[in-house]
């Protein structure tokens, strides 16, 4: 008998011998009267067993049967399900093994197992949270996250990802063997063809996003000179969206907190899938993307999108999303770049091609793919490579006795004869030296 049951007990007994009313012991237990009545009828019927529930030890009749409950165990440690949370690990079951059950069972069951929760779980910490932006495309969060996406099927990759502040969506997703320039190109042009241009972008301080040389002198800033921009930072400018970057992690916490979920949830769905590269990962992501959506996104406080469609008149994508350089036009319309010859191709432009005045610096555009366009007074002219004349080397000239013959002396010179030649001595001599004295 528990201590409630007890306590029922005692307080109905104590009207049954008069003691107190029966409203007085409904108002003691806090049940109403006519429920206070039926617990004596069964006390004054069966004795103390009357105040205890009949189906106390009973096992329930919705209750999960032995073998399923068996069956949940052993896909949750197989390998095809492993490093599952519980909300993820129910909803995997109700979609490929049809095992309609609730997250708080699959709890209950990994207890009884005495299985460690993935993820300990810590108290949460205070913190003032920042306000979402009203509109869907005011604010979206762009960053990295290198992880072995793969597990041990293929090499770590980077996944660059987009998330729209006021709705909590995912714009744009990439996979990419590292962070890079060209990837977070990509990842701006998803976003565009999809949804449009926001007002801002989010960012940290990685060297892609802003220039190694933008701390400006006090002489320069004096003089009003801008800070100089990465080419990414060049892009968002043309584009017209506000770039912002923040200084810590935290203070881009939604995208920080967007990959700790898809770390958790994502490298489970591509083992189920299948998935062993990156172009296969790339193939089944806006399927992810869509999920996704589908479970975490929430509407926004204003129903109307600040994202903007590209404009007709705005150049192609492909002009802005690109890398820029800078090169010093030649006498003859030509420049070099990247140890070749290029000049403007002829109909490149339906208008007349301005003349470009010799020593001019001009902008060269290189897209994704490689082409080369010379960017002048907002107009894009494509460049050809013209090859350079093969000049023919000129024979080398030598000045007369420039060169010198090392000198031989002659077998029979006196400086091959040595000083003194016994050999050659006269007979006298010799025997002079040896008489005795």
């Amino acid at each position: 008998m528990s201590k409630k049951e007890l306590m029922r007990y005692k307080v109905v007994s104590r009207w049954i011998d008069g003691l107190i009313t029966g409203s007085e012991a409904a108002e003691l237990l806090n049940l109403s009267y006519r429920q206070v009545c039926r617990l004596k009828k069964r006390i004054l019927e069966e004795g103390e067993t009357g105040v205890i529930h009949k189906n106390k030890g009973r096992k329930p009749a919705h209750a999960l049967d032995d073998e399923v409950r068996q069956r949940i165990l052993e896909l949750h440690q197989s390998e095809r399900y492993k490093n599952c949370n519980d909300v993820h690990f129910a909803e995997l079951l109700a979609k490929y093994e049809g095992i309609e059950v609730s997250p708080s069972t699959v709890r209950r069951i990994r207890l009884a197992a005495r299985i460690k929760a993935k993820r300990k779980r810590r108290p949460a910490k205070a913190h003032r949270p920042r306000k979402r932006k009203p509109q869907a495309g005011m604010l979206v969060q762009m960053d990295g996250s290198f992880h072995r996406w793969l597990e041990d099927r293929a090499e770590p990759m980077c996944l660059l990802a987009a998330i729209d502040d006021a709705t909590g969506r995912i714009v744009a997703a990439v996979f990419r063997p590292q962070e890079d320039t060209e990837g977070y190109f990509l990842l701006t042009r998803q976003m565009i063809e999809r949804e449009g241009i926001p007002m801002s972008i989010y960012s940290d301080r990685h060297m892609i996003f802003r220039s190694p040389h933008d701390k400006l002198t006090i002489e320069q800033e004096l003089a009003g000179e801008s800070k100089p921009l990465s080419q990414f930072g060049q892009a968002l400018r043309d584009l017209g969206i506000e770039h912002i970057q923040a200084h810590t992690p935290q203070a881009k916490g939604r995208i920080e907190r967007l990959f700790e979920t898809l770390q958790d949830r994502w490298i489970v769905e591509l083992r189920l899938r299948g998935v062993d590269s990156i172009e296969e990962a790339n193939r089944v992501l806006p399927e992810l993307i869509e999920e996704h959506n589908k479970a975490f996104a929430v509407e926004p406080t204003d129903p109307h999108s600040a994202f903007v469609p590209l404009e007709q008149n705005q150049p192609d994508l492909d002009l802005i999303l690109c890398y820029r350089h800078w090169r010093t036009l030649g006498t003859g319309q030509t420049l070099s770049f990247d140890h070749k010859t290029y000049a403007i191709a002829e109909g490149s432009q339906k208008s007349v091609i301005p003349p470009i005045p010799p020593k001019t610096r001009v902008e060269v555009r290189q897209t994704l793919d490689g082409r080369l366009f010379l960017w002048y007074k907002g107009k894009a002219y494509a460049l050809k490579e013209i090859p350079k004349p093969k000049r023919q080397a000129a024979p080398s000239k030598q000045k007369a006795g420039s060169k010198r013959k090392p000198h031989k002396p002659d077998e029979n010179h006196p400086w091959r004869k040595p000083l003194f030649n016994p050999k050659e001595a006269p007979e006298t001599a010799r025997c002079s030296q040896t008489a005795p004295s």
